[in-house]
């Protein structure tokens, strides 16, 4: 039987979802809480001609790639907010409202284990903001942390291969 794991064959559970980063412009983004799932999905398109059986061949069609959602408490860094101002940034000159040459980012997520190792990491390309909330609802009876989000467009993403989890020194292995 083949290992789950082959870069750590004595780990036997899978991952926890709870340690992870995001970077973009090399630099890792500060108190990210919340990144949503990373979804394509490709249409189907069936095809039948006239002396086939009564079932239809099915063929791939286009792919898409779903939005990416980013959460953090909100603190004085100012990573979401420049971003989604490259796209829409109002205020500015007629003709300006767009950063044409910079609102796009490639993305970096990283994925750790319990131990903090990294585990296994994913390139999304040509990226940009199509939802920003610069505040949550305010509440002055409420308890609780107040949240930024973005929504991240992307034209794909694939996993970085090179980045794989190390095999976890065993007691056998560690020198006392």
């Amino acid at each position: 039987m083949p290992t789950m794991f082959p870069g750590n064959p004595t780990r036997l559970d899978p991952y926890k979802n709870f340690k992870f980063r995001i970077k973009w412009d090399g630099k890792y983004v500060a108190a990210v809480s919340k990144i949503s799932t990373l979804k394509r999905t490709t249409e189907v398109i069936t095809h039948r001609s006239g002396g086939d059986p009564s079932t239809p061949m099915l063929t791939p069609g286009k792919t898409k790639f779903e939005g990416i959602t980013c959460e953090r408490g909100l603190t004085q860094d100012m990573a979401f907010h420049e971003w989604a101002g490259l796209v829409w940034n109002y205020g500015s000159a007629l003709g300006t409202e767009v950063s044409l040459a910079n609102f796009r980012k490639s993305l970096y997520i990283e994925f750790y284990n319990e131990a903090g190792q990294l585990a296994m990491a994913f390139k999304v390309y040509r990226c940009w903001v199509s939802e920003y909330q610069a505040l949550p609802d305010l509440d002055a009876n409420g308890n609780a942390i107040a949240i930024e989000h973005i929504k991240i467009e992307n034209e794909g993403w694939e996993r970085d291969t090179g980045a794989t989890e190390l095999a976890e020194p065993t007691l056998s292995t560690i020198a006392v």
